[in-house]
């Protein structure tokens, strides 16, 4: 068994530096299922954390990071094939069994469907090995266009808005260091302190210059760190953003604080940008979002004045993306730091703030729908040739563009859909838009497969649950929310039953009879990984294992013979000619929507000790513990108009469905504003009242602001199993049959 190794955190994009070192002797095993009302059962921890100096986290983690090593040896571990019985019942199945079905629901449901008929779901915190096998796999042992992954969910409009202005996107296009010399940053919809909590050391020096300014409906932990001096928050109603930083360009460029020079020499699009900001001068938009004109004025003014003395930074996170109109809410950020000269400075820039681990690499290389290894279009003919070539293939077998996430779990079980479906690395049933609707697609597959290490609410669904490895078994690379390429590094022997996703597919492959080769061994994968990047807008081809092991910084484009690109754009655009695209946005009529009557906008978001769909966390004994269950967060006054206490439950209901859970009376949100967590399965699951609408340009669902009505609940004390503390510690899940 490996001593310990030095590797990153499972969670994140920040991928916080850590050292795993073994804590002593372990007992393995499944312990039994803890009655209902007990505590679980708390494993010993086969390895102990420590953190490591790094850049992105200089040895801090947060307390997810600090207790990530307890899901090692957790007992509620799937440690065998679990294939579910016609009495809804999982039961441990040999892998040649499992292998066997898997094989023929594929070649039966193909047969009688087409090719098509096959789906895969991946995950933005799978390794780029498997990321990248995981494409392959689908098109070529699969034979499917149907693949698309949860990154869908998370960067999609941020990376939309990037390749349309900049013709590459990569979440940070400098190192995150940068941030810490910077004077003003503005932070739009992100927030770092309970997200990603080691982040916030690089805002400290703008918060000392007074520089932090922070746009959130709600007074988070991050917008905290604005007062005494520190800067400014501004909170907007949910869904003007894209109004608001239309009227903050107004500002620059009407007061003559645009970088004329910079504008001239870098971009394209200037004149029509200035003509769709005519009309939203400070006082007409402080009438759209309610943030006071004159704080809009300050924020333009501050913006410039970091620019041209102590360096200004604009960074994207979720909350102004996860829209119908997010990819041009993040086009108007861009171009307020186009009119600003931020991107290419050497102490300026843009960025977005990459949440899922592996989300920057998990979106280039091949688990997009429409997308080829390189961050290549899979409809460029010359992308099909150079992978086609990679693989060994005729470039016919490669096949077009299948469908975004939302739009592939919409056609589960439908004549025309997906009948069997492939997830990886994802926990669709609570976090996928309008679950209620996505879990009833699960329920109508004729064969779903789910590779996880634990039994989550998808696995639950599964006809076949396979066990597969934690981050501390395996080897590999992700890439951070720098572009950085980074070593994961194995630490501990999986238990036996256990098996690598590469495996997995390795095996399929050959029982499928693909074309190509399918490795099993990370290092020969990352090595086919580079070749088929090698041009491409993501090209990995200048890395391999021995210069990461050496603790080289690798951040791409790093072409064979170059020292990599720790800085975009110090050179020009990634566009024919050099230049930036200025993309004129405005508000749809649906973005800047009031609600009537009595009804709020809901608003979702994460909690500092939770993760995605908490199908980790929620197993971490001290994580739920603080954080046990889903609360509303409601203003006293708009609990007060329908007789809600603090405590009481609450119901949260729509079109779609209902919540049911605690109230917790704050002033941080705004009267007109309620918010979630989006942490919880169940009766809890804030996206059973979110809508599967999408952004038309990348495919990205309306997360941030639905329209709910909340009541005070009739029942006083319902029982919420699904997030209660026993949960974290069943070792199989128990389903009714479907």
């Amino acid at each position: 068994m490996p001593n310990g190794a030095d590797t990153h955190c499972p969670y994140c994009a920040l991928q916080c530096a850590m050292t795993l070192t073994p804590a002593g002797p372990s007992v393995a095993g499944t312990a039994a299922a803890p009655a209902p009302t007990a505590e679980p059962a708390k494993p010993e921890v086969p390895l102990e954390v420590s953190g490591r100096d790094f850049p992105t986290n200089r040895g801090g983690l947060c307390r997810k990071g600090w207790t990530s090593a307890s899901l090692l040896h957790h007992n509620g571990r799937v440690t065998e094939p679990m294939l579910k019985g016609s009495d809804g019942v999982h039961q441990p199945i040999s892998w040649d069994q499992a292998l066997m079905l898997i094989t023929a629901a594929v070649k039966d449901t193909q047969q009688q469907y087409g090719n098509d008929a096959v789906g895969v779901f991946g995950g933005g915190g799978l390794t780029n090995e498997k990321a990248y096998m995981l494409g392959k796999f689908a098109r070529l042992a699969l034979r499917t266009s149907r693949i698309d992954y949860n990154g869908r969910f998370c960067m999609s409009s941020a990376a939309a808005a990037g390749n349309r202005a900049f013709g590459v996107d990569r979440g940070l296009p400098f190192p995150v260091a940068d941030l810490d010399t910077a004077s003003v940053i503005l932070m739009l919809g992100s927030n770092v302190a309970e997200t990603m909590p080691p982040f916030v050391q690089h805002l400290q020096g703008a918060r000392d210059a007074g520089g932090l300014i922070v746009v959130d409906p709600r007074r988070s932990a991050t917008a905290a760190f604005t007062s005494d001096g520190g800067g400014l928050h501004l909170q907007p109603t949910p869904g003007t953003d894209l109004a608001l930083l239309l009227g903050i360009s107004h500002v620059v460029v009407h007061e003559g604080l645009a970088d004329a020079e910079y504008i001239a020499a870098n971009t394209s699009g200037y004149a029509a940008v200035v003509r769709s900001l005519s009309s939203f001068w400070p006082e007409r938009v402080q009438t759209i979002t309610g943030v006071p004109a004159n704080l809009i004025r300050d924020t333009a003014r501050r913006l410039a004045q970091g620019a041209r003395d102590g360096g200004s930074y604009i960074l994207s996170g979720r909350g102004v993306e996860q829209h119908v109109d997010g990819t041009d809410t993040a086009t108007a950020a861009i171009n307020l730091s186009l009119l600003l000269g931020l991107p290419g400075s050497a102490r300026s820039g843009y960025g977005t703030l990459t949440g899922q681990g592996n989300g920057q690499g998990g979106r280039e290389h091949g688990q997009k729908a429409d997308q080829l290894p390189g961050y290549r279009k899979i409809t460029d003919p010359a992308a099909r040739t150079h992978v086609a070539k990679v693989w060994g293939i005729d470039e016919s077998l490669i096949p077009g563009p299948g469908l975004p996430a939302v739009e592939l779990l919409k056609s589960l079980g439908k004549p025309d859909g997906v009948r069997c479906l492939f997830v990886h690395g994802a926990n669709v049933a609570v976090s996928a838009p309008d679950t209620n609707a996505v879990i009833q697609g699960l329920r109508s597959l004729d064969f779903l497969v789910v590779c996880d290490f634990f039994m989550s609410e998808t696995a639950a669904e599964a006809d076949l649950v396979l066990p597969v490895t934690q981050w501390a078994e395996e080897e590999g690379t992700l890439t951070n929310l720098e572009g950085r390429v980074i070593r994961r590094r194995r630490a501990l022997t999986p238990p036996p039953g256990v098996r690598s996703e590469l495996w997995l597919m390795a095996r399929l492959a050959e029982l499928l009879e693909a074309p190509s080769t399918f490795s099993d061994d990370p290092e020969t994968v990352f090595e086919e990984l580079r070749l088929a990047s090698a041009g491409g807008l993501a090209d990995y081809s200048g890395i391999d294992y021995a210069m990461l092991d050496r603790g080289e910084a690798a951040y791409w484009p790093y072409p064979v013979g170059s020292t990599g690109t720790p800085r975009l754009f110090t050179d020009g655009f990634a566009l024919a000619d050099g230049r930036a695209v200025m993309v004129p946005v405005t508000p749809s009529k649906r973005a800047v929507r009031s609600f009537a009557d009595d009804s709020l906008a809901l608003a979702t978001g994460r909690l500092l000790e939770h993760y995605q769909s908490g199908a980790q966390t929620r197993r971490v004994s001290e994580l739920l513990a603080s954080q046990p269950q889903a609360r509303l967060l409601i203003h006293p006054g708009t609990a007060a108009s329908r007789g809600i206490a603090d405590g009481d439950y609450a119901t949260v209901t729509n079109e779609r469905g209902e919540v049911l859970c605690r109230a917790e009376l704050s002033t941080t949100v705004r009267p007109d504003t309620v918010f979630l967590p989006f942490h919880f399965p169940g009766q809890e699951n804030a996206n059973r009242l979110t809508e599967a609408a999408t952004d038309p340009i990348s495919g990205m669902p309306e997360f941030k602001t639905s329209r709910v009505w909340v009541r005070k609940a009739a029942a006083t004390s319902p029982a919420l199993p699904t997030s209660s503390p026993a949960m974290a510690g069943l070792p199989v899940h128990v389903k009714e049959a479907s």
